[in-house]
């Protein structure tokens, strides 16, 4: 198949690289760092623009676009102008499904854990009640909303906290983690927000079987199999590299007053298994990623 990627200079847009041009024609979007797309068909494109993603659609046809772009985290949501949010998150993820729907591909689109209301309890199902507390979980959401009033061939991913090491100067909190304690740093890591963990390397093998499948019209929570706290990943980190669990800091959400207070998204990944994904232990995970950093 013809895949187009984009963000795919991020942490996840990396790992897909490196996965799906195994065994399929990709073209992959980049904006302004290169990283591991310059070893790949790939293009440095504002997805804001949407005459450029026109241009792109035509030129390449695919059949199957993956779309990571976004400004991605809360933090970097609350640290740019809210119309840059918008037109990121939102107005792009829009004319993306448009494009789909002109196109005929199929559009599998990662959203978040964060757009679930935190306080209603453990192991959310899909039909969970919705509250956003944060511009960036809002404007995730409203992509959600976009895509579904546009067509029906989609997959909305819920996705949730991924773990792994990033690619050519991307990273994430379990990077930093690592690097920390591994050079005898203190790390501080919640012990009272509780997600779904998932492996990047899980994740971008999952999407490669989404791409390939006929599944389609689907929001699916795209998680680990595991209820875990940052803190708990943490101990587990130690115990598989024989760091030192005393350079653990157990803190509360509500230490860091300016931060969204989210308890517990952690999601019943249920659904995503009856497709016939079949997901690692977060153990097994952990360990298939160590042995990646080697």
């Amino acid at each position: 198949m013809k895949i187009l990627i984009t963000g795919g200079s991020g942490l996840l847009g990396q790992y897909l690289n490196l996965e799906l041009s195994k065994y399929h024609e990709i073209l992959t979007l980049y904006n302004h760092l290169q990283r591991n797309c310059k070893d790949f068909n790939s293009l440095q494109v504002d997805i804001c623009n949407i005459e450029n993603l026109s241009q792109i659609f035509s030129s390449f046809t695919p059949n199957v676009v993956v779309h990571t772009a976004a400004v991605s985290t809360p933090q970097r949501a609350d640290a740019v102008p809210t119309k840059t949010v918008y037109k990121t998150n939102v107005t792009a993820t829009e004319n993306l499904a448009k494009l789909c729907e002109r196109f005929n591909a199929k559009l599998i689109y990662t959203s978040t854990d964060l757009v679930y209301a935190g306080y209603r309890g453990s192991l959310l199902t899909e039909d969970a009640k919705l509250i956003p507390i944060s511009l960036y979980a809002e404007t995730k959401l409203m992509g959600e909303e976009k895509i579904k009033s546009t067509f029906d061939n989609y997959i909305i991913l819920r996705t949730a906290l991924m773990f792994g090491f990033g690619l050519n100067g991307s990273s994430c909190f379990f990077h930093q983690m690592y690097d920390k304690i591994k050079s005898g740093e203190k790390v501080r890591l919640f012990y009272d927000q509780f997600r779904s963990p998932l492996s990047v390397l899980e994740a971008a093998r999952t999407i490669k079987f989404l791409c390939e499948s006929d599944i389609k019209t689907e929001i699916i929570n795209f998680g680990g199999p595991e209820r875990l706290s940052r803190y708990e990943l943490g101990l587990m980190l130690c115990k598989s590299t024989g760091f030192e669990e005393n350079l653990l800091d157990k803190i509360s959400i509500f230490d860091i007053p300016d931060l969204p207070h989210v308890a517990d998204v952690s999601m019943n990944v249920e659904r995503l298994k009856s497709f016939g994904v079949i997901l690692k232990s977060t153990k097994d995970s952990l360990k298939e990623v160590l042995v990646s950093k080697r």
